[in-house]
Formats: C-alpha cells, structure tokens, sequence
C-alpha cells in the first residue's frame, strides 16, 4: 500500500457532501476515462482505474462512508496490521461493527461476524415512487416502469470470474475467511484481507463485472396497481431489487404510490368529498345535482327544501374502491348555496315582492338571531 493516499471525495472529483447521484456519475465518467480498455499498456491508467473503484467502493457504501469521514483511511488500515503485512481494503467489512470486531476480536462478534462475512450478500432493497391519477387508483392499472438496477453478469452468470475460470481457495486464510493477528496480550480474529472474507478469491475477474458479478443496466418491469391504493399504498417486487454480489441473491424493489390531486373530488381514505354550489332558489325549493362516479356513471344527490350551506349530504358506496377489499366508501357532498350577483330587471322586481311579504318566519336561524339581540340590547 502507498506510504499516502489521495482522499477518496479528491480521486473522485466531489465534495465532501457529495449525494449519492453524484459520486455514481463522477465514477462512471472517470471509468470510462481510465479503463484498461481504452488505454492498452497504460500502467498509469490502470492504476488510476483501480483508485477510483477503490474510492466509490467505500464512498457508495453509507456506514463505510460515516466511518471514512470520521476516521479517513485510518478506518480501514490502523492497527489492523497482521503476520501478512498487508493492510484491510474498505471491501473487506459489511459494516461498521466489522471494524470494531476487527480491533477486538471476538469479544463483539468473533466468530458470528466472521461467519457473517463469509455468507454472500445479498443485493440491496430499491425503492421506486408512482404517480398515478386518482381515476388509476379507483380502477387499477397495469404499468411499466423503467428502472436503472444492477443485475447479474451475463457474461460471468454472476460468478465474477472470467468465463471458462472459477474461484480458488484462498492461500491466505485457507478458505475459512479469517486470519489471526497477534497484537500485545490479545489474538484476535479479522476478515482475511485477501479474499474479504469469503474464503474464495476470483484469480480472473470477469472484465464486463471486474469481479462484481453484477452490471447496471436499464430494466423494464411490468406492475399491477390494484384498485384502491392510496398514497403511500406499498407494492413489493420480491428479487427485482439490486443484485447481490457473485451469485447472491438480489434484494426486492418496493414501489411506492403517490395520488395526484383531483380536480373534483378530494380523498380521505375510501371517502370522497366534494363542495358543491347551488343557487338560492333551488336551496329555498330543493332539487337535485348530479355528481361524475369515478365508475363512469352519475351520482344523483337530492336538495332537500330550505337547505343550508355547509350541510353535507351522503351517498353511500359512490366512494373509493376498498383495497383487497369489498365494496366502496361513500361519497360526501357539501352544499354551498350561491347568492346571485346579476339579476334582471324583472328577478328583481319578484324578490322586492318576496320581501314585502316576508314575515321572518321564513328564516328562522336570522330570526332568533336578531331576538337576541334585542333582549341583550333592549332595543
């Protein structure tokens, strides 16, 4: 290893904050640039190939990465010098805990941690936000999304290995994945730093993967949204998520459902609400609305005579589909009753006559009103 080391967020040509969004484009710009494939006999390429996978092999990696911002490269190298001479690549721990099982041995793991890092692991859970209307969400949809996922190698099948080579025991740690440090009064255990603890070392990586046993490529993924889902409605795709390394298995991919606003009708669960202005005559008279069914019908809802604004008035079974359920919810109507603002010359002539005749008993919330105030003013 160099006496020093160019920073990881310098080789990569990032901040320190950096998301992870940008250390991936950085990456895939500079390897490009450097691959061994475009630059045939450049010893200098290929080391610089070989930093930037090291970099964004640690950076990618949340808890690596908390552990390298606090501890640098310290994180990964300090006083976990063995027999071997050899340090420990960031690669060599799954997390954390595996630094510090690495310090102590087995006092906090030993063995468990050790058995742990020897097991393939598994591909990473993806998440992936839907929107859908709220006239998909009441019938369901079938869809296709296209994500950017890491899947296994054809070239390899996922083993890492240049076709036509396999994987070896490791001489290291002969295959157990482990090796025994001396360090004062105390022996203790650490992942061995060849074989980062699988016991088995890839002589020939695949030069498609380089040994991952896994490539980004764009998929295409059928999804059934069922009728009824709401925001935050999860679906899972069990084995669609990123793949696991050389052969293991891949993680799920949950899809997340966002409802859009609706123009008409707003949702509480399987309830829809809608606010709906009629004029005053028809509130005076009583009457009837229709209202769209997001089913492709009409809802038909009656004013009943002298109604007011705020009322609600409901009908049941015109809401929302009940998920994996049966039935629907109900739909709720608000009332605005409307004052005209425009009346003809003859509109008002009626409605001086109406107020002629008015003997206040006509309203009675503005009667009792105003005889209140009359007992609290005396007037």
């Amino acid at each position: 290893m160099p006496a020093t080391q160019l920073d990881y967020y310098e080789t990569l040509g990032v901040s320190r904050d950096a998301d992870g969004s940008t250390l991936k484009s950085a990456y895939r710009k500079l390897a490009m640039k450097f691959h061994p494939d475009r630059n045939p006999g450049d010893a200098e390429a290929e080391a610089k190939f070989k930093a930037c996978n090291e970099a964004y092999e640690c950076l990618k990696d949340p808890q690596k990465r908390a552990a390298y911002d606090r501890f640098g490269h310290e994180a990964f190298t300090q006083g976990m010098n063995g027999g071997d001479g050899r340090g420990a690549h960031p690669g060599d721990f799954a997390d954390i805990g595996d630094i510090f099982e690495t310090i102590f041995g087995s006092a906090f793991g030993g063995a468990a941690g050790h058995h742990r890092q020897q097991q393939q692991r598994r591909g990473a859970d993806l998440r992936y936000d839907l929107q859908v209307d709220l006239e998909e969400a009441f019938h369901g949809k079938s869809t296709e999304i296209e994500i950017e996922v890491s899947q296994a190698c054809e070239t390899c099948d996922g083993t890492g290995a240049t076709p036509g080579t396999s994987e070896r025991t490791c001489h290291l740690c002969h295959g157990q994945g482990a090796v025994r440090a001396k360090q004062g009064l105390f022996v203790v255990e650490r992942p061995c730093p060849t074989c980062g603890g699988r016991g088995v070392v890839i002589e020939n990586p695949c030069g498609d993967c380089r040994g991952e046993g896994r490539v980004d490529k764009v998929q295409n993924l059928a999804v059934e949204i069922p009728p009824g889902v709401d925001t935050g409605t999860r679906i899972r795709l069990s084995g669609k998520g990123e793949a696991g390394q050389r052969g293991a298995p891949a993680g799920d991919l949950y899809i997340f459902v966002h409802v859009k606003r609706h123009a008409l009708f707003e949702r509480e669960g399987t309830t829809l609400a809608t606010r709906v202005p009629v004029s005053f005559t028809t509130a005076a008279l009583g009457g009837n609305v229709d209202i769209p069914d997001l089913n492709g019908g009409t809802n038909s809802v009656d004013i009943p005579t002298g109604i007011q604004s705020g009322k609600q008035l409901r009908v049941r079974g015109a809401g929302m589909p009940v998920l994996q359920g049966r039935g629907r919810g109900d739909l709720v109507v608000e009332i605005a009753v409307e004052t005209p603002t425009k009346l003809s010359r003859r509109q008002r002539e009626i409605l001086e006559e109406f107020r002629e005749t008015e003997t206040g008993d006509e309203c009675p919330e503005s009667k009792g009103f105003f005889s209140k105030l009359k007992e609290a003013f005396g007037t």
